[in-house]
């Protein structure tokens, strides 16, 4: 049995409402996922900010800039297109203040996260067709429909917005890499509207660090050149490119399957007990694949919410079967599968965008 280590924590000062209490996540030395001493592998839980995910932190940070920078009173109504953890964010950060939030989802948002947001207050309109075969669009086109409607309405704009990015890069990769002391060979970030992984992206570029930041997206998103096609899997890729995809410029793409996830998910728990959200689990296999890359590297992964949203569907064995025709034998395989074996769902790859794509995304 492990040798049990006595831990003594400092005790932090009161936070002055919820909103202070976002950040300064646990970051955790994962010793069991790799089965392997060769690379060193730290996890990032955002999930533990009181949101229950990483969009805390720039849900925060836009509602709070564009009430200092008087674009919201206290006649305003939010208006923002989500799949999820934004929408939590945001509606938690406007209940706080008191400010009203319509949500706009599609088919795809898990029924969890919906009921949160409505808990928090928010009202959901839901769009049920997609619009030329993407439901992001069909939101993008509601929004605009709303935000012409109703007098006094903000669109913070997720897919836009420079505070999201900063929010990250002024808090959870700085907080990261003051935890390793500055040394971080590679970040892995699961890219979606792309503000976690722009954000990290600037702290390095102007720390002047070599660390090599890896975006993990989903096969069947379009965001790196892909062709697009059904995920099942909320929270990772994208059927456009936003604008803060825009002259970034990563050191590798890795694309993941919905199955990748899952199996990364379900090894979470098994190896390191940890309940991890899913694009988490894509982005921990797509560490897993890199193995012969990583040999003496410090990595850190980023993870972006709780598996306690997916009990329905990742945590489900009939959904993964129903859903993605993996049977609990085949799963229970792969999961088990040595990491000197595992292989990328798809070629890695430098990539450059060099637009942005996305309509309606000006701020």
């Amino acid at each position: 049995m492990q040798k049990i280590k006595q831990r003594h924590n400092t005790i932090a000062p009161p936070c002055d409402g919820v909103l202070e209490a976002i950040g300064s996540t646990p970051l955790i030395h994962l010793r069991r996922y790799l089965e392997s001493s060769d690379a060193q592998l730290y996890a990032k839980l955002e999930s533990c900010n009181p949101g229950g995910s990483a969009k805390d932190r720039p849900a925060r940070a836009m509602i709070e800039h564009a009430i200092v920078s008087g674009q919201l009173d206290e006649n305003s109504t939010i208006i923002e297109s989500t799949s999820g953890n934004m929408g939590i964010g945001l509606a938690q950060a406007c209940n706080y203040y008191g400010l009203p939030l319509i949500c706009v989802v599609d088919p795809n948002a898990q029924p969890q996260n919906i009921a949160i947001m409505e808990a928090y207050g928010a009202i959901i309109e839901r769009v049920t067709e997609p619009l030329y075969g993407d439901f992001l669009k069909a939101r993008l086109t509601r929004v605009q429909e709303l935000l012409q409607q109703i007098p006094h309405s903000f669109w913070p704009n997720q897919y836009a917005n420079l505070q999201n990015p900063l929010a990250h890069e002024m808090g959870t990769v700085q907080e990261v890499d003051a935890a390793l002391h500055g040394e971080i060979d590679y970040l892995f970030v699961a890219t979606s509207s792309v503000g976690t992984a722009r954000g990290c992206q600037e702290f390095f570029r102007k720390q002047g660090r070599n660390t090599k930041v890896i975006a993990v997206d989903a096969a069947g998103s379009k965001l790196f050149g892909g062709p697009g096609g059904k995920r099942r899997i909320p929270g990772m890729g994208s059927g456009n490119i936003p604008p803060l995809a825009a002259e970034q410029d990563f050191h590798q793409v890795i694309r993941v399957t919905d199955l990748d996830c899952v199996t990364g998910c379900r090894r979470m728990v098994k190896y390191e007990s940890i309940l991890a959200g899913g694009s988490a689990g894509g982005v921990l296999e797509a560490v897993r694949s890199m193995i012969p890359e990583l040999r003496t590297k410090v990595c850190a992964a980023i993870l972006h919410d709780s598996g306690t949203r997916y009990l329905d569907t990742i945590y489900s064995d009939e959904w993964v079967e129903q859903e993605l025709g993996c049977s609990p034998e085949e799963l229970q395989i792969r999961i088990e599968q040595p990491s000197h074996a595992a292989r990328p769902s798809s070629p890695r790859k430098p990539f450059y965008i060099k637009a942005p794509i996305l309509e309606h995304a000006s701020v």
